[in-house]
């Protein structure tokens, strides 16, 4: 145990753009005019690019604030000031749309993705995903699996989902280390922390650090797709331009050259 809180700290210190949603948002109402954007951590390069994109083209601001879906969801319960949402799955979107806290014309399903298996880029780990493959085996005796927290994080509830679909969740669930949000599970198998761990090929893609050991059969999960809409306490006029701009083809680019998928 005192290792994996360790590593969380050392990961938590590499990691800075994991912000407060809370300090950034309520940072941008007070100037009236940005943007803000509470997003899931796994967007933070293509996104970034997006944004910055739609600022040179219109001059408008944005303000953005990456964590994990769920505390996310849970800020925007609490009566964060912020615009627009884009979860990392349909179930914390869900939540939100059942408290009545986004404006429900405006949600869309945005982008997909997928789960990947990482292990660190000079790592000699060789397995193949399949029904009750080594896993536990392959961590060796005192290694974890790296994980998103299997009960909140999008990630992480994916990536036990698949576990138990291949018949090996068991084997391991004593090994895992869970981290607040997918990039920190990430860091973990980067700093060579762990030396596996499940992440979204996105992510895998943003680290030259690690590498992809094998994906998990799409099957053996629900369909993963970050939804989007506006919130409903946003009054700030360019929320809606940008997001029809997110969703055109012209933006396109610059989620799909990380990994994501452009959903129509």
């Amino acid at each position: 145990m005192l290792g994996t809180r360790r590593a969380f700290t050392s990961a938590l210190a590499t990691v800075p753009f994991i912000l407060s949603a809370g300090g950034l948002a309520q940072q941008a109402a007070a100037q009236g005019k940005d943007v803000v954007i509470l997003a899931a951590a796994s967007l933070k390069n293509a996104l970034d690019e997006a944004s910055a994109a739609w600022t040179r083209q219109t001059g408008k601001a944005t303000r953005i604030s990456y964590a994990a879906s769920s505390a996310l969801a849970r800020q925007i319960e609490g009566g964060i000031p912020a615009d627009i949402f884009i979860s990392a799955d349909v179930p914390w979107m869900d939540y939100v749309a059942e408290r009545k806290l986004i404006k429900s014309a405006s949600r869309s399903n945005f982008l997909g993705n997928e789960i990947v298996l990482v292990a660190g880029k000079d790592s000699r780990i060789d397995l193949r995903i399949d029904k009750s493959f080594n896993l536990r085996g392959a961590l060796g005796k005192d290694g974890r699996l790296a994980m998103g927290n299997v009960d909140a994080v999008p990630a992480g509830r994916y990536g036990k989902a698949a576990l138990e679909y291949l018949g090996v969740w068991s084997s391991v669930s004593d090994r895992v280390a869970q981290a607040e949000n997918v990039r920190m599970a990430l860091t973990l198998v980067s700093r060579g922390e762990a030396p596996l761990g499940i992440v979204y090929k996105t992510d895998a893609a943003s680290d030259p650090a690690v590498r992809i050991v094998g994906a998990f059969p799409a099957d053996s999960h629900p369909a993963i797709i970050y939804p989007m809409a506006l919130l409903a306490s946003s009054t700030n006029p360019d929320a809606q331009a940008l997001v029809d701009y997110l969703k055109m083809p012209a933006a396109s680019p610059f989620f799909e050259k990380h990994g994501f998928t452009v959903l129509k």
